[in-house]
């Protein structure tokens, strides 16, 4: 009871955030419409923390994954580490420098199993769900990876309409599972966020006639499958009609089983489906700090449940989803972005060692790092939808380095 309390109590933060006015503190963070809580700065915060009660998204509705009758129990530090971290001119800065500078709402840091850090802002705390953005997407990974160790999904080479016939005929449906989840299927997508994009106008297809006729309807090659990188959402959504046909369910329904209840979360989860019920995959994920951090930790095993031992995720799988070495150059950090390399729907860091990251615009993170067991769990409300266009990202990156090298990694 004593450690529950002391959870449930965790301190939140007291001074000023950055830019409170600009993201509607006065008007005590209010929730969006569906027409404007993804673009809306003054709506931002209140709109990723209560997604569930935005009507009219997509047309659809929204789906719950159960929490775990048995959470996983996470013990936490007497006392937070002195965190130190760098950037250019900039030294010796700790956590309050980095949360005075940056839109985070909510920030955790576990390491063996151990909450360390965990601050909120904008009056959010442990009883919000946070919505990920395209961190769904690596739960759609996930997934492929467990139906393929039930033998639901046969191989990776297989073509998408062998389990989605409906992509019969499409430029979808003889692009392989491999190219699609490495964001390679070679059609001509643009994602911009900028309102006139091709996935503003993939949106606006599916909340008329759903996803899977919006995926049917992609009409332009680029490039061979497998042969470029190319960060298309639709992508994502084409694994999503994968998955429902391979396994006769939806994604909320196959993973509640398969992985949220047994790693243990404490809190339900929430997904947006489109109108026919599909989850809109590439995003719309909604969970609290903790249970991302459970989720982290659960990486961070490579598949193991930390306090059972009990393998949950396809061990083989993961690896090779998370490991740069095990994909073609042109998918490594430095190749497939300036910065990041991409595996099977996750982020992967330069170095020599295996880290790895899940990623949402505006801000959201999950940074592991498998051999120090240690996991880093961001979500925020930034100023534009890439983190690279501010601050956001060089510092979130530099903050986990200064993590790193607390805990005696390298680069």
């Amino acid at each position: 009871m004593l450690l529950c309390l002391l959870l449930t109590l965790w301190p939140v933060s007291v001074w000023a955030a950055p830019d409170e006015d600009l993201l509607g503190r006065a008007q005590g963070y209010p929730v969006g419409q569906a027409s404007n809580w993804f673009s809306q700065e003054s709506v931002r915060v209140g709109s990723f923390t209560h997604q569930g009660e935005i009507q009219g998204l997509m047309n659809g509705g929204v789906r719950e994954l159960a929490p775990s009758a048995q959470p996983l129990t996470l013990q936490r530090s007497a006392t937070e580490p002195a965190y130190r971290w760098h950037i250019d001119a900039l030294r010796n800065l700790g956590v309050d420098d980095f949360l005075a500078r940056q839109r985070v709402m909510g920030l955790l840091v576990i390491k063996d199993g151990v909450i360390q850090l965990e601050r909120y802002q904008y009056r959010r705390g442990p009883q919000h769900r946070f919505v990920s953005n395209s961190i769904a997407k690596s739960l759609v990974s996930l997934a492929v990876g467990l139906a393929l160790q039930e033998g639901l999904l046969h191989s990776l080479d297989d073509p998408a309409q062998r389990y989605a016939p409906s992509l019969t005929g499409s430029l979808y449906g003889p692009v392989r599972l491999r190219d699609l989840l490495r964001m390679a299927s070679g059609l001509r997508f643009t994602e911009r966020y900028d309102g006139i994009d091709d996935l503003e106008r993939f949106g606006r297809a599916a909340a008329r006639e759903g996803l899977e006729a919006a995926a049917q309807q992609l009409g332009t090659r680029a490039a061979p499958p497998g042969e470029r990188f190319n960060y298309a959402s639709a992508d994502t959504i084409a694994l999503t009609l994968v998955l429902r046909g391979a396994t006769g369910m939806g994604l909320s329904e196959y993973l509640q089983s398969r992985l949220w209840e047994p790693m243990g979360a404490e809190m339900s989860a929430l997904w947006r489906t489109d109108r026919l019920g599909v989850e809109i995959a590439s995003g719309n994920f909604n969970a609290g700090l903790r249970d991302y951090g459970r989720l982290g930790m659960l990486l961070a095993h490579d598949g193991q449940r930390a306090d059972t031992g009990r393998q949950i995720l396809p061990r083989d799988y993961l690896v090779e989803a998370t490991d740069a070495r095990r994909h073609p150059a042109l998918f490594s950090p430095g190749q497939a972005t300036p910065y990041f390399g991409y595996g099977y729907q996750f982020w992967t860091f330069p170095g020599r060692a295996r880290r790895f990251a899940l990623l949402g615009v505006y801000g959201q993170m999950i940074f592991v790092d498998p051999a120090l067991k240690l996991v880093m769990v961001q979500t925020s409300a930034n100023a534009k939808p890439h983190a690279r266009d501010t601050s956001l990202a060089r510092e979130a990156d530099a903050f986990w380095r200064g993590l790193v090298a607390y805990y005696g990694g390298s680069w």
